[in-house]
């Protein structure tokens, strides 16, 4: 009995990793060998399934990689979610990647022979599955007919897919904006939507956990994680508490502003890096900075429903009783979002500028009063009132005949 609550307490630690659990699992075991407590269960033989994994390879890459597929690339974009060479971009970096000490989830896609000589299953069926998994949602049992991997390794494709598109793209695609970056998206925000130092927009989107632990489940429902409480534990303003970020300074209606905002609703508080929509507005300014501001909500907010629409397994109740694997599943699919975006020509900038993470953040240890200024700069209600007031004089003043126009490039 006192093994096993310690085996709870050691399973909900969040600091506890596979091999930690491993490891404890077979230091129990090994107390169960020397008899200390043995269990009356019988256990039951695996049953073993002739899987033709060979021919499942080799129709696998008839129907979706060979010279002439037999599926065409709109087919493929279906199944997949992206392009054919976006897929086999990935590929190459996990086959390819070359360390002096490989991990182990880099180490699983290497094809390599078994014990009884016959080859192992490809990487194309490995991350087959895994993409498979992200892009319909279901189970890992499900896809075994077709590319014949038992449930149990179909659970390890993916998360060992997940790992490996982290350590190879996150560098690129979850980096944090540069002083070019900030300038494009202020020049594009300010064509497209008529708001000059405009960021971004700020929301929440939940993603339910079927298997949650009974201790943390106040900690992981709907009510909890309010858009409030979500934005006091957001890492947003970290950085700009840490003054890890480049300057960011726009004018606006004669006012300089030394941060850009982020577009809110109603429930956000009154920040000076929050832009909210006026409340049932009466005269015309108001109204026409409403319809601006929601205009511009829409555009970005529709970012989520097309990342769920991509990746169903996000709409799904997450199944993994392990919270890193499902933040891991989270982040990958962010990362082959922007990479799809990216690779359909939906972005702001050059690719090849985007490649290269230009003037590093600076990390300083601040004094930490120096970061409680910060924090009161970034909830000041008086600059929020007036950036209001003087977006809404801008808006006002701009031509009838101006229209959204799509510079991206």
């Amino acid at each position: 009995m006192d093994k096993t609550f310690k085996m709870l307490e050691f399973i909900i630690d969040d600091d506890s990793d596979d091999e930690k659990i491993y490891n404890f699992v077979s230091s129990l075991a090994d107390e169960d060998v020397e008899g200390e407590a043995t269990s009356s269960r019988v256990p039951r033989p695996r049953t073993y399934i002739p899987r033709d994994r060979e021919d499942a390879a080799l129709r696998l890459y008839n129907d979706y990689f060979s010279e002439t597929p037999n599926y065409t690339e709109k087919n493929f974009k279906r199944r997949y979610r992206m392009s054919r060479e976006l897929f086999l971009r990935i590929i190459e970096g996990i086959s390819n990647f070359n360390s002096s000490d490989i991990p182990d989830y880099f180490m699983f896609f290497r094809e390599r022979p078994d014990a009884t000589g016959h080859q192992s299953l490809t990487i194309l069926q490995k991350c087959t599955v895994a993409i498979r998994q992200m892009a319909y949602g279901t189970t890992p049992d499900l896809h075994d007919e077709y590319v014949k991997i038992g449930e149990k390794t179909a659970a390890l494709c993916l998360d060992n897919f997940c790992r490996c598109v982290f350590h190879l793209f996150a560098r690129q695609y979850l980096r944090k904006p540069t002083a070019e970056d900030i300038a494009r998206l202020y020049n594009f925000h300010a064509q497209k939507h008529g708001l000059p130092g405009m960021l971004g927009s700020i929301d929440c989107m939940h993603w339910e956990w079927k298997n949650c632990p009974i201790a943390w489940q106040g900690q992981y429902t709907r009510g909890a994680n309010n858009d409030i409480n979500v934005l006091n534990y957001s890492p947003l303003f970290n950085t700009i508490k840490n003054e890890t970020v480049p300057p960011s300074p726009f004018d606006v209606n004669g006012h300089h502003y030394e941060r850009g905002y982020y577009l809110g609703d109603g429930i956000y508080p009154d920040w000076a890096m929050l832009v909210k929509a006026p409340h049932s507005p009466t005269d015309e300014p108001r109204k026409k900075i409403k319809r601006f501001q929601e205009s511009a909500r829409k555009d970005i907010e529709r970012a989520f429903g097309v990342l769920q629409g991509r990746f169903q397994m996000l709409k799904t109740l997450a199944r993994s009783m392990d919270f890193n694997k499902i933040r891991r599943h989270m982040y990958a699919c962010i990362i082959l979002h922007n990479m799809i975006q990216e690779n359909n020509g939906f972005v702001i900038g050059k690719k090849e500028e985007r490649m290269i993470q230009r003037n590093p953040p600076r990390r300083l240890h601040r004094d930490l009063r120096d970061r409680d200024a910060m924090v009161k700069e970034i909830r000041d209600k008086q600059v929020h009132k007036q950036l209001e007031a003087d977006l809404t004089e801008h808006v006002w003043n701009l031509s009838p005949y101006f229209r959204t126009a799509n510079i991206i490039e």
